[in-house]
């Protein structure tokens, strides 16, 4: 390996630092982190975004290298589009949570038969309030795999038109999602910090940081709407 690619690949370690700063994805692991109460879980969080965002680039990369696939400009703009749409429910859903109202799935016996179906709650989550890994990852990693292809097509053909190979431009792909990852993984912890520090102590600061995180949530989603 040459010094020029190692340069090429410590520059795209960099530049997917910087990629985690963006605004849409501050905004979307914002909305996941205000769940949590521990700055660890929201590392966790931050961390499989980047995992989901790492895994969309390669699939996108090997499309393109060995089935000649193209992601079209139309595409990128309908995945944009749904981005901020989920953008927009994430951020309407911190808010309902934030004031008390809360969907939840419960399982009932009737007359011998067992069901699942949703209620809505409205005050306190009480004896309703479970912490389940999975489930926390669940929702970040699939929102990294929307961003990462909602942006891969762009990326993945600049890769491949100043790497020296389709091997180098896998790994460059690679390397740069690995820096968003860790990206992610220091802001989620970075954003996490006050959500920890105000639980328990402070309602009202509580309540105002989720406001805060629901309306740019929404707001931001409607920008990329627009």
């Amino acid at each position: 390996m040459d010094t020029s690619l190692i340069g090429a690949l410590g520059l795209g370690f960099l530049l997917g630092l910087r990629h985690a700063l963006d605004v849409d994805h501050v905004a979307a692991v914002s909305t996941f982190v205000s769940q949590e109460r521990s700055v660890l879980r929201s590392c966790l969080r931050g961390t499989f975004w980047g995992l989901g965002h790492t895994l969309a680039l390669l699939v996108a990369g090997v499309a393109v290298v060995a089935f000649k696939l193209q992601v079209s400009a139309e595409l990128e703009r309908g995945l944009e589009r749904v981005v901020g749409l989920v953008l927009i429910g994430l951020g309407g859903h911190v808010l309902l949570r934030t004031f008390g109202v809360r969907l939840h799935r419960h399982e009932h016996a009737h007359e011998g038969m067992r069901h699942r179906h949703l209620h809505v709650h409205v005050g306190e989550p009480g004896a309703h309030r479970h912490a389940h890994l999975w489930r926390g990852a669940r929702q970040p990693l699939l929102m990294g795999l929307l961003h990462g292809l909602a942006g891969s097509g762009a990326l993945v053909l600049l890769v491949l038109t100043t790497m020296p190979s389709p091997a180098a431009a896998a790994i460059y792909l690679l390397v740069f999602g690995m820096g968003s990852t860790v990206g992610m993984l220091i802001l989620g912890g970075l954003i996490g910090v006050p959500f920890a520090h105000t639980a328990g102590r402070s309602r009202t600061v509580a309540t105002g940081l989720q406001v805060v995180v629901g309306t740019g949530g929404i707001l931001v989603g409607a920008l990329m709407l627009v």
